[in-house]
């Protein structure tokens, strides 16, 4: 099997690069792997360049050396190509899908990802983009898509800027009305703060979106959260939300399924793994075995996985 390392050299403020080429040199020379660097920094270029390379057929493990946003590339190129797997080494402010795997240290021995484990996870389809980690619609998309603007101010980080991002957004647009359904079932309208499909836990940083989802459990955890509070408590209740404690919240809708159908009369944001755009319908659709991640060995999700629901 070919190693293939795809950096994005603008990830940890323009250091990726120097910082994790020459532990890849060091580790594959000493350890006979074949591999190969490529530098992808310009928006599509990953997803691009994975997939022209996987379509070869040959046996390829990407690694996504960058944030999420690397992650989101590396999977969309990979998808659709059995004989290619996905993973991370973490190099950017939020890497939130590996937080269910371990710390980032697990994830930067590369001893721990050459010998790791694959493992078929499910992935989420909105369109025409895949996710591995979340999908969503209404405020927290577009806290999202504020986000990026409160990283580029000092001393920022993916966490804090989406806390900050948060307490923006709280002073301008909440509501958003939406015509919901589930699964195919029969649709209900009504007024919410946002929705979630989500395929792991957390996003935005450490925000436990969904704290009972697994990647391999062929379902979708859905919490759609109704408006039916105010600004200032909706403030109040940031860090719950951050912490996972929401599911039990009387405005907040739980359920698991396949497919998560909304419409909004009115453009609202949706953010696919922390890629943003404005419409008007969304589909969030699992797929099941949607792609091959390596888990690193010795990772604690698999001890998780014995405690299954």
């Amino acid at each position: 099997m070919k190693h293939i390392f795809i950096i994005n050299p603008n990830a940890g403020k323009g250091k990726a690069y120097e910082f994790i080429k020459p532990k890849i040199d060091d580790y594959c020379t000493k350890n006979n792997v074949d591999y190969e660097v490529i530098e992808c920094s310009h928006f599509r270029e990953g997803k691009a360049t994975v997939d022209r390379i996987a379509s070869s057929g040959e046996e390829l493990r990407f690694y996504a050396c960058g944030g999420d946003g690397t992650l989101y590339e590396i999977v969309n190129g990979a998808f659709g190509h059995k004989n290619a797997q996905v993973t991370v080494i973490p190099l950017g402010s939020g890497n939130d899908f590996i937080r269910l795997f371990g710390s980032k240290e697990d994830f930067y021995n590369l001893d721990n990802l050459v010998n790791g484990v694959p493992c078929s996870f499910d992935v989420i389809k909105c369109g025409d983009e895949i996710a591995i980690n979340q999908c969503s619609m209404g405020f927290d998309a577009e806290v999202c898509a504020r986000q990026a603007s409160f990283k580029k101010l000092p001393g920022i980080n993916g966490e804090l800027a989406y806390a900050a991002s948060a307490v923006y957004s709280i002073t301008r647009k909440v509501k958003n009305t939406f015509t919901i359904s589930i699964d195919d079932g029969e649709p209900f309208t009504q007024d919410c703060i946002f929705c979630v499909g989500a395929n792991s836990r957390w996003y935005g940083g450490g925000f436990m979106a969904a704290p009972r989802a697994l990647p391999d459990d062929g379902l979708m955890d859905m919490i759609i959260v109704k408006k039916s509070i105010g600004r200032i408590k909706l403030l109040t209740l940031l860090n719950d939300y951050k912490a996972g404690n929401h599911l039990d919240w009387p405005m907040c809708n739980f359920v698991r399924g396949k497919k998560l159908k909304i419409h909004s009369d009115k453009p609202a944001a949706v953010n696919v793994d922390g890629e943003c755009s404005f419409v008007n319908d969304a589909t969030f659709e699992l797929i099941e075995n949607g792609i091959t991640f390596v888990v690193p060995k010795g990772s604690p999700f698999f001890e998780i996985q014995t405690r299954k629901d």
